[in-house]
Order: C-alpha cells, then structure tokens, then sequence
C-alpha cells in the first residue's frame, strides 16, 4: 500500500488476529498522517469477522468481512460503514470525499492482499 504507507504498527502485527484482539494501523490520507486502533468484535472463523474503531480518525467506522467458498475458491465480500466527525462539515465530507474514497481504498487493499 505505498500510496497510503499503511502498516500496522502496534497489537497484532503478523499471523491471526483472533476475536477481541486489537491492531493500530498508521497511514496517509489526503497528505496527512492517521493512526486507526480496530478491535475485533466479532468472529465466526472461515466465515466473518468485525473489526470497529477504538480510536481514530472516525466518530465511528464498522468493518465487516464475509466469506464464501465459492467453486472451492474463496470470495471475500467487505461491508464497511463509518461516520465522519465535525458534525455538519463532517457529513459534508462524507457525501463529498469520504463515500467514493472509502470503497477505493478497500478495494485497493484487497488488491494488495491477493497480489502478496
């Protein structure tokens, strides 16, 4: 993920994360430096797992992941839901730039993860 330098950087850092574990992620968006504490809140293994902001960038952002085997191949469906913060501009931000920029970064993600 070099456009975002993305990387984990406390918690779980390598192998499974299991349920209630936790990750700290820091990257770049837009120029600006974040860092991203998620929690997994939920977990049915080979099947779903949840992850939540504990701290972060978000008044609130809910990540789920679901798998399917499908032709014994394994698909990977994302479901992310998130709020900005600030209020009025913070939903502004949401419509404007956050909608459209979220969904490519999962994308972009998932990318890298079946390329590695």
């Amino acid at each position: 993920m070099s456009q975002t330098n993305e990387q984990a950087v406390a918690g779980v850092l390598s192998g499974l994360i299991s349920l209630g574990e936790q990750v700290t992620w820091k990257a770049r968006h837009f120029g600006i430096p974040f860092r991203l504490t998620t929690k997994i809140t939920a977990m049915d293994p080979a099947r779903m797992f949840i992850d939540e902001q504990l701290r972060g960038p978000f008044k609130s952002f809910h990540h789920v992941h679901e798998f399917f085997d499908v032709d014994g191949m394994t698909m990977m469906i994302d479901r992310i839901s998130f709020t900005a913060p600030f209020g009025p501009l913070g939903w502004v931000a949401e419509r404007l730039v956050l909608g459209w920029y979220m969904p490519q970064l999962i994308r972009q993600r998932n990318k890298f993860l079946l390329e590695n």
